[in-house]
């Protein structure tokens, strides 16, 4: 088996955190490059809603329109990426995705650019109600995901 580039797939979570050492050490272990990737999943604003007492447009997003919510996230994702490589990435030769929309396709389609031999996620291990609502990024990603992928389990201590 040969693993040459290792996707990591990172947001602001300790679960993703802890996923992301187990890759940088799989990349070091392999000399392999690292393709660290942070998906943006846009945030909504729902559309003002109507004062049904006076009919005026209340304003729902206490000031913020789409396009600074864009760039406030887009500024988040930088932090992220910047403080990984600054934690875990020393001595590797790490290229950066960041990209806006879904985060399981978003890192098939980061996973499938880079051209990586294996994608490392982490889990949160949602079960039950949450999951069904929520869904598991990590789980979309394996089923459709042409290459290997690694889920890191995090298991938080009581």
């Amino acid at each position: 088996m040969k693993i040459s580039k290792v996707l990591i797939g990172i947001d602001d979570s300790p679960y993703a955190r802890h996923a992301a050492v187990y890759g940088f050490d799989i990349a070091r272990s392999y000399n392999a490059l690292v393709g660290l990737v942070h998906i943006i999943e846009p945030a909504i604003i729902p559309p003002s809603p109507a004062d049904n007492f006076a009919g005026i447009a209340m304003d729902g997003t206490l000031g913020v329109q789409e396009a600074e919510l864009a760039e406030i996230q887009a500024n988040q994702s930088d932090l992220i990426i910047e403080r990984t490589i600054k934690e875990l990435g020393e001595g590797l030769q790490i290229t950066t995705f960041k990209q806006f929309g879904s985060r399981a396709d978003g890192i098939i389609d980061c996973s499938k650019e880079f051209k990586a031999d294996l994608i490392v996620l982490g889990t949160h291990k949602r079960s039950g109600f949450d999951r069904l609502i929520a869904g598991s990024v990590a789980e979309e990603v394996v089923r459709h995901s042409t290459v290997p992928v690694m889920v890191v389990p995090f298991v938080e201590e009581v």
